[in-house]
């Protein structure tokens, strides 16, 4: 039976619309007990500086280090103008606009503070995708980096629940609306006084269907993933330094980048520029010693990485996003003499609930459970199988989906179990390995890619008659979307017309959809009843 806590929230939007507590997944709290009222973003904050963080760097990015005295006090003086500039209630939801930087994590903190359920999205999304988000979690307020409002502007005009567009500086020169506002503002906040089952965070995710779900997260399993994994795993001390380069609006990069550093007095270099090309030389520079990000970054990293290159100072390289490939792991480890943690999280789950450990740690293997999750993998029938056996990986946990109204639930969620759609088996010492995707969502170097998304793009190009997307094999990338198009009559099927498919789709809908691959064809593969066969796409040999 499904018992939440008390609620701070005065705006009950999140709370009213949690899954029937039928539909959730068993939620096992064993080791993780913490009080009724929490507020995650003066945990991170103001509780460290009562801890004696206080004059520890906490963030660097834009040219400076910020302590947590200073990020404490900038964001109160966010918190103050979000409440009484822009009349910010407990509960509404706050959507985030920005690449990687300090001032994003401030005003993620500041909002959470204020009461608000954020909703972190990235800088390449297009105002239709943008649109999706804002209406179904019905978002009130949007704080926004100034260099990227206009796709913002253009989803708010149709959007009949976003009132409020804040732009703010994330050059970190403090010359923008919502700065501006705080400057005059008193550097103490009384934060809100929140559940710790009271929503904080909305993931959104991407289904098969392309109509994105959201994850509803409450207080309690932000601190739950850092006690969790970051405290066992990783045994996170004041002394190290995050790098990476996933976007915070994806719950592995706020976890990595922003969760884990501040729960335990660490620091946290944020770049816009962290791309894989330059981690080496940002992992050089700051004496990095936890980086995450995906196999594919980690790739690119191993061909820029030169005989001089320093990594001495990294312990720990956590890759996630996709499944890491043997040989990838075998070359760092050759290459660095540092290991290499593979794990598996989804954004239903939070974060990472399978892994390796320091002392544990194969080529080809995910790794055993998080302490306070159980995994099994399972058959049609929901019935575990044997060792060895290929199924569905289940895994309950003290974090476990719940979509913000979506009969999807269901399918994530069975027998109290939640099911990753991912295809694993368990070898005999009991560590898990992955198969394969269980559906067909197209995972390309890290990012969840809805074939239905690139497929309506194309369509609305004049030139499409048919399309269907597939997910391709790539060595680098793991896959690519690969579309297969019948075109109009009289469009000549020449590479200035894939180019041009290609831009349109890049203009259409965040640009790392684009197909990379277009395969010119008469026809596509039906039913009877007219349903495209996309299995069959994907058994042709190019």
């Amino acid at each position: 039976m499904v018992k939440l806590g008390p609620s701070g929230h005065t705006d009950s939007f999140t709370r009213d619309n949690l899954p029937p507590p039928a539909a959730w997944p068993e939620i096992d709290l064993s080791g993780f007990d913490y009080p009724d009222w929490i507020n995650i973003g003066a945990e991170l904050t103001d509780h460290m500086v009562d801890r004696g963080f206080g004059d520890r760097n906490a963030l660097v990015g834009n040219g400076r280090a910020r302590t947590y005295k200073e990020l404490a006090d900038w964001t109160n003086r966010l918190a103050h103008a979000l409440v009484e500039d822009y009349g910010i209630r407990p509960g509404n939801r706050v959507l985030i606009r920005s690449a990687n930087n300090p001032a994003m994590v401030a005003c993620w903190l500041a909002a959470t503070k204020a009461g608000a359920v954020v909703v972190n999205s990235m800088p390449m999304l297009r105002a239709k995708e943008l649109g999706q988000i804002i209406d179904k979690a019905r978002i009130t307020h949007a704080l926004c980096d100034t260099r990227l409002m206009d796709e913002l502007v253009a989803a708010a005009k149709d959007s009949p629940f976003l009132e409020t567009v804040v732009g703010f500086d994330g050059t970190a020169n403090h010359d923008a609306e919502l700065d501006r506002a705080a400057l005059t503002k008193p550097v103490k906040f009384d934060a809100v006084r929140t559940g710790r089952d009271d929503v904080a965070l909305l993931g959104f995710t991407s289904g098969s269907t392309g109509e994105p779900k959201a994850t509803m997260h409450f207080h309690r399993d932000i601190l739950v993933i850092a006690d969790g994994y970051a405290k066992e795993v990783l045994g996170v001390t004041p002394d190290d330094v995050f790098v990476g380069s996933p976007p915070l609006a994806f719950t592995f990069g706020l976890g990595g980048l922003a969760v884990f550093p501040l729960r335990f007095g660490a620091s946290a270099v944020l770049l816009e520029n962290a791309s894989p090309p330059n981690m080496i030389e940002i992992i050089q520079r700051h004496r990095a010693t936890i980086c995450f990000t995906a196999p594919t970054a980690y790739r690119v990293m191993l061909r820029a990485m030169d005989e001089g290159a320093d990594l001495s100072s990294l312990r720990a390289a956590v890759s996630a996003g996709e499944t890491l490939p043997a040989p990838v792991w075998q070359e760092w480890h050759d290459k660095t003499g540092k290991p290499m943690l593979d794990g598996i999280g989804a954004t239903e789950m939070l974060h990472i609930f399978i892994t390796n450990r320091f002392d544990d740690s194969h080529p080809g293997c995910t790794g055993r459970p998080v302490g306070g999750y159980r995994a099994r993998i399972v058959g049609p029938d929901g019935q575990e199988l044997p060792r060895g056996e290929m199924g569905r990986l289940a895994v309950i946990g003290p974090i476990g989906c719940r979509y913000l109204d979506d009969p999807r639930q269901g399918d994530y969620v069975q027998n109290g179990w939640n099911l990753t759609g991912d295809t694993f088996w368990q070898d005999e010492d009991g560590r898990f390995h992955f198969a394969a995707r269980s559906d067909d969502i197209i995972l390309s170097a890290g990012y969840n890619i809805a074939g239905p998304d690139v497929e309506a793009a194309l369509l609305a190009h004049a030139d499409v008659a048919e399309c269907a997307v597939i997910g391709a094999p790539d060595p680098e990338r793991g896959q690519i979307v690969q579309a297969h198009v019948v075109l109009a009559e009289g469009v000549s099927a020449d590479q200035a017309t894939i180019d041009r498919l290609q831009r349109h789709v890049k203009d259409t809908i965040a640009p790392f959809k684009y197909p990379r691959s277009i395969v010119f064809c008469t026809s596509l593969p039906k039913t009877q009843t007219g349903k495209i066969q996309r299995f069959r796409l994907k058994d042709q040999k190019d």
